[in-house]
């Protein structure tokens, strides 16, 4: 046994011999190979005939004659080009240490994404999806007015109006309805959807609950893309349009150089690179929601979106109210974790709408051509029919909304001389529309004029209190939130 022991013992000292043999091998390869490239080095730039020596031979010459007097402070006994070279590297690691100490201080642990429990009230589709909404305001048999919100971009049905009380809902006699897009929140996905499934979405919503007149189509950034929608595909069941920095197709055939320019110089590098990837590389998209938004971690919002804000904007999303409603907003948006939804989400506004915004104005409908048309115009007591959304369209626009820029804005005004446009000056993208009273309900009074509170029994309302077409509407400039409920909107 001790026999055994011993030769066991041997064994393992042999082994452990071997290891350092083969360190201190090792050891000496790399002292010699670093001595061999050193010596490389020293023939290639000390030859006077190398490329290095002819190219900066002469200029290290006078700089060296220049700052020999710091020789002077070296020992004596130092080869200057050996002390400044070792100066020169304990410089570089105190550098990089002073580098690495600023992050290595901790760094405040970011909140991770908490899915809530279903419960959302659905409504089953003709195609047997599902479809999640939400109602504010008053009861559908006391709405004196209907609204109906489609979310933005990473927002779903619990947006709405952020900080809408509802009291102002109930003083105007208002139901609100906010809905999740499919693939958001608790909405199922759709195969093939684009923006007339969207608008026909919101139809069958408005149906489903009992909103038998026409209602209103409230949109803020990317969900006045679905309102757009709506107004093309929808019209007859629309009373109006109020649009909060409406976003277009940044590709728009339709703009001018001049109003593509003022809307990308505006935007990061990355939010340009962003629409790019989804113009023509859409897959990359999922990857790069994945590292954000989807990562299972909150963020900012500028950060994840690529966004640049001014200063009252970046003042808003520092709030506490806000930070709490975005959170929760982005959790219920990312409910079910799927990537699919954004990417098309993105990919839609890029793409080819499936219509222009110059259909959307009001415009005598074209009868044919021919001897035959003309005479039956010429004759005929019929009155011309129209074409195009003969309702009110308002938008509001903030003049410091560096996310979507006013140049966006004028170009719709281009397009579309009928719609109404409120200047806000000083206002970025969030601070009229978020968690601003006054501001909430200037637009109300805007809409709608005198609240008349809800109805007290069931009767038909037109819900378009204002005479007329789009046509003879104005452009309106407002001035700062401070002073807007001393405002008066002209329409």
């Amino acid at each position: 046994m001790e026999y055994e022991n011993g030769v066991r013992e041997l064994e393992a000292e042999s082994f452990k011999d071997q290891v350092k043999e083969f360190l201190k091998a090792s050891a000496e390869m790399g002292v010699e190979l670093v001595k061999g490239c050193r010596d490389i080095v020293k023939q290639s730039l000390g030859n006077e005939n190398s490329y290095v020596v002819r190219k900066f031979g002469g200029h290290w010459n006078r700089l060296s004659r220049r700052l020999s007097f710091l020789n002077e402070f070296l020992p004596e006994d130092r080869d200057p080009t050996h002390a400044w070279s070792v100066v020169l590297f304990v410089s570089v690691l105190a550098f990089t240490a002073l580098n690495n100490t600023e992050y290595a201080t901790p760094t405040p642990l970011l909140k991770e994404v908490y899915i809530h429990p279903p419960n959302a009230s659905r409504i089953l589709l003709p195609d047997g999806r599902y479809l999640a909404y939400q109602e504010q305001g008053v009861l559908a048999e006391r709405a004196r007015y209907s609204m109906m919100a489609p979310h933005s971009f990473l927002s779903s049905r619990l947006s709405g109006i952020p900080g809408v009380k509802a009291s102002l809902l109930e003083e105007f006699g208002i139901r609100l309805v906010t809905y999740d897009l499919p693939g958001f929140g608790e909405s199922d996905p759709h195969p093939n959807r684009n923006l007339e499934s969207s608008a026909l979405d919101m139809l069958y919503l408005a149906n489903a609950l009992g909103v038998n007149g026409k209602f209103w189509v409230v949109g803020h950034s990317g969900g006045s893309m679905h309102a757009w929608a709506a107004l093309r595909y929808i019209p007859d069941r629309l009373a109006g349009a109020a649009m909060f920095a409406p976003v277009v197709n940044p590709y728009d055939p339709s703009m001018t150089k001049q109003e593509r320019y003022g809307m990308w110089e505006k935007w990061t590098f990355r939010r340009k690179l962003m629409y790019f990837l989804a113009r023509r590389f859409p897959r990359f998209l999922s990857y790069l929601y994945r590292k954000s938004f989807l990562s299972g971690k909150h963020g900012q919002i500028d950060k994840w979106l690529s966004l640049s804000l001014g200063k009252r904007d970046k003042a808003l999303i520092a709030e506490p109210i806000f930070v709490e409603f975005w959170q929760r907003d982005v959790e219920e948006s990312i409910r079910q974790g799927d990537a699919k939804p954004f990417v098309e989400e993105a990919v839609m506004q890029v793409s080819d709408w499936g219509f222009s915004l110059g259909e959307l104005k009001m415009q005598k409908k074209h009868r044919g051509s021919g001897i035959l048309h003309w005479l039956k115009s010429k004759y005929s007591q019929e009155e011309e029919e129209l074409m195009g959304f003969l309702g009110p369209i308002h938008i509001w626009q903030g003049m410091d909304d560096r996310v979507v820029p006013p140049s966006m804005t004028d170009f719709v005004h281009r397009i579309l001389p009928g719609a109404t446009i409120h200047k806000l000056p000083y206002e970025g993208h969030f601070t009229y529309f978020y968690f601003c009273d006054k501001c909430h309900r200037q637009i109300f009074n805007t809409l709608f004029e005198t609240p008349q509170g809800p109805l007290v029994s069931i009767e038909e309302v037109d819900q378009t209190p204002i005479e007329g077409g789009v046509e003879d509407a104005e452009e309106v400039t407002l001035g700062d939130s401070a002073t807007k409920s001393d405002l008066t909107f002209i329409v």
